[in-house]
């Protein structure tokens, strides 16, 4: 029997579909960060969503404080799924690598889990692009699970996937070499519904310029 051979993000979360929400429903750290945003943005806020998954819970978190969201992902099926589910945002089937945000920029992206799936050329680039849409002062939320691999393969939820990141630091000076202002980092300890227990990184950042950071 050969190797087996991992799938790509959108073969991955085509399969998971809404299994995906529902094991990862409870991560504090990550509605905390979207409680920290919300509280900094203008009204009617422009904002992408970048891999939006099922549009659960970022998305709709946005929409429903008044933002004007933009959902993206690789995933037909999440797309799908997030259209039925928040219907007060927007989506669309894109990868963030080759995303061609309209004119004007965001208020702020922001990006849950979902650029662990890349290599790390292609990550350091995704930042550069991400920082660029953003209007000065906007800001750029994200989380992952850090650690010093990439194209790593591992098991997730019953697929085989391949994954990269960095280590805490590494990624605050990514985020500081792509023009951002990183406001603050830190990891938390998240146990799923099922599945291995995960470290997660949150990094808050902002594009310079605008109003200052509070």
């Amino acid at each position: 029997m050969g190797e087996r051979v991992p799938d790509t993000a959108a073969e991955a979360f085509d399969a998971l579909g809404a299994d995906y929400e529902r094991v990862f429903a409870d991560i504090p750290a990550r509605d905390e960060a979207l409680s920290w945003l919300t509280d900094r943005l203008p009204a009617h806020a422009r904002v992408l969503d970048a891999g939006c998954g099922t549009g659960r819970p970022a998305a709709a978190v946005l929409a429903a404080a008044g933002c004007e969201v933009t959902g993206i992902d690789v995933s037909s099926a999440m797309v799908a799924l997030a259209r039925g589910q928040v219907p007060g945002a927007r989506f669309e089937q894109a990868d963030v690598r080759d995303f061609e945000p309209p004119a004007g920029g965001y208020h702020a992206v922001v990006a849950f889990f979902s650029l662990l799936q890349m290599g790390r050329a292609e990550l350091g680039a995704v930042l550069s692009r991400i920082a660029g849409w953003l209007v000065p002062g906007g800001y750029f939320v994200m989380m992952t699970v850090p650690g010093d691999f990439e194209d790593l393969q591992v098991d997730f939820l019953g697929r085989r996937i391949v994954v990269t990141s960095w280590t805490e630091d590494d990624w605050v000076r990514r985020l500081g070499e792509a023009g951002l202002e990183v406001v603050r980092s830190g990891t938390s300890v998240h146990v799923p519904a099922e599945g291995m227990t995960e470290e997660h990184l949150t990094c808050l950042a902002r594009r310079p310029g605008g109003r200052p950071a509070a």
